[in-house]
């Protein structure tokens, strides 16, 4: 069963691209490392080629496509030539072709009615789907921060991505839990087909993880309540893997050792079940 195979990916979003956490993910047997073609302001895969040209062969890397840089700010695009285009300058600025290519937040440029909204996706998802038979890279994704404006826009005309990315943890809510429900079932993706991100809604030093004791969710103990936090995140919605960031290589050893607990399917079920009725104005 796939909780018991989870995946940590090394997410750069906000890292300092440093070449001592991509040697000491290695070592610590983390080979995935998930970036963007507009972290940070730009730069993030001429700072990789820049600092890591030799270790980025020994990693599966995937990288995003949906935001632009412009004259005087950063502008969002479902466009397929753009987005063809970009893919292939990752490719350029990385040196070699990345392995997965994400649909970035497409909700971001979705327009009513939904109609357009489905056209713009196929044609958008279409993009990228052309740019890996092409060879430009090795496969693609969507990767969406907010998908419940994506649940009703995918149909037979929509190609299906290898893997859909979403945030995952206790901090996201019943609402985007749902969403991804929905758009994996209309995709036809399995649970090995799903990925997490931010499993602590961006920060793991935040309050909140004194306050809330995650260790609930484990069949075990052992483990610190960010562990926990982490490690609960694989079910919360049930993906394969989880990209989370960090600039420390002791952080991320402390999520790696975080896999090997059990989590109580049990609990997690009527955790979900409660979601429903908790009140809006309140984090989940």
């Amino acid at each position: 069963m796939f909780a018991s195979d989870p995946r940590v990916v090394l997410g750069l979003h906000r890292s300092r691209h440093e070449r001592r956490l991509l040697t000491g993910a290695l070592d610590l047997g983390v080979t995935e490392l998930d970036t963007s073609s507009n972290y940070p302001g730009f730069l993030s895969h001429e700072k990789l080629a820049s600092t890591a040209a030799d270790l980025l062969p020994q990693f599966r890397v995937s990288t995003k496509v949906g935001y632009f840089q412009m004259q005087g700010g950063v502008e969002h695009s479902l466009d397929p030539l753009r987005l063809r285009t970009g893919v292939e300058q990752a490719g350029r600025d990385l040196g070699q072709e990345p392995d997965l290519v994400f649909l970035h937040n497409p909700e971001h440029s979705l327009q009513k009615p939904v109609s357009h909204g489905q056209d713009a996706l196929a044609q958008a998802c279409a993009a990228l789907d052309d740019a890996t038979t092409m060879g430009m890279c090795g496969a693609w994704g969507v990767a969406s921060w907010d998908p419940s404006p994506l649940s009703g826009l995918i149909d037979t005309t929509t190609p299906r991505p290898s893997v859909l990315m979403v945030r995952a943890g206790l901090l996201v809510g019943n609402r985007t839990l749902l969403a991804a429900d929905v758009i994996s079932t209309a995709w036809g993706l399995d649970d090995g087909m799903l990925w997490g991100m931010s499993p602590f809604g961006g920060n793991m030093n935040a309050p909140i993880w004194e306050r809330l004791d995650p260790r609930v969710f484990l069949r075990e103990g052992g483990l610190s309540r960010v562990q926990a936090a982490f490690r609960a995140a694989y079910h919360l919605p049930q993906v394969r893997a989880i990209a989370v960031g960090t600039d420390e290589p002791a952080h991320l050893s402390e999520l790696v050792d975080a896999l090997t607990c059990e989590v109580d399917e049990r609990v997690i079920r009527e955790y979900r079940n409660l979601l429903p009725s908790a009140p809006r104005s309140q984090p989940v």
